[in-house]
């Protein structure tokens, strides 16, 4: 059985002794992860630290925390990109994290649109799935979504409703789960999850956050995905073998076509 982690940030300079992290993901059979960026800095961090590990991919973005830096970060991503379409360097497999978040107030309703809507133009015209973060703010984010065609992508660290994952299934789009599946204590969310269809699901840490049971209160790592897909294999009354299939095809299909 293999795995990938479709979210992590273990590339940023706070993560503590990432190599020895990507060790332990291939013992625990985590072949492949995706450091995923959140303003400038990071997403040169996660394509640089891709360039330098055969196992594992970035995406560039724009958190909507960070949306208030503006303009330039966008130029800075689409550099990046630029710089990405040579063959001999390629690592970057999405745009993201982008979207848009209502429950802080980091950055303003306004530029978060904006900054949202300038990254879907960049995954539109670089041909690249999104990795979205929404969160409180559906209500906005899908009319935005409609004015883009042929988008495709993830709701990263979905925990929303269970009518908006209809919507979501609806666009197309797969949806990520982690560590927060194996210790929300809402019926509702575990409800949610058990549902989620198995050609639909993508397994993610978010590491270093959001550790999940058995291993709370440590730091976050790729490794730990595997804790994710036992739990939602338990949810859904189905084989680890299968939810490993399952997830291995949905994330190639997505992010790796053209990697692998």
């Amino acid at each position: 059985m293999t795995f990938t982690d479709t979210h992590c940030h273990i590339h940023e300079k706070n993560y503590q002794a990432p190599d020895e992290a990507l060790t332990r993901a291939h013992n625990a059979g985590v072949e492949r992860m995706i450091c995923v960026g959140t303003d400038e800095v990071t997403s040169e961090e996660a394509v640089v630290f891709a360039r330098q590990h055969d196992n594992i991919w970035s995406s560039v973005g724009l958190h909507p925390h960070d949306a208030k830096t503006g303009v330039s970060a966008i130029q800075q991503l689409e550099s990046l990109l630029k710089t990405d379409k040579n063959p001999h360097v390629g690592k970057i497999v999405a745009v993201g994290e982008s979207g848009l978040d209502y429950f802080y107030s980091h950055s303003p309703k306004e530029t978060q649109i904006a900054m949202l809507e300038a990254q879907l133009e960049l995954a539109t015209r670089y041909d690249l799935p999104v990795i979205f973060h929404v969160r409180d703010a559906f209500d906005d984010f899908w009319p935005i979504f409609d004015q883009f065609k042929n988008l495709r992508g993830v709701l990263h660290s979905f925990t929303d409703t269970s009518i908006n994952l209809e919507k979501a299934l609806s666009h197309g789009l797969y949806i990520g789960v982690n560590g927060i599946s194996t210790f929300t204590r809402d019926a509702k969310q575990r409800a949610m999850f058990a549902s989620i269809p198995l050609e639909n699901l993508l397994l993610e840490t978010d590491s270093p956050f959001l550790t999940p049971v058995p291993h709370r209160g440590m730091v976050n790592e790729p490794a730990f995905v595997t804790h994710v897909a036992q739990h939602i294999a338990n949810l859904q009354a189905i084989n680890l073998e299968e939810l490993s299939r399952a997830t291995e095809r949905n994330a190639t299909t997505l992010f790796f076509k053209t990697n692998t």
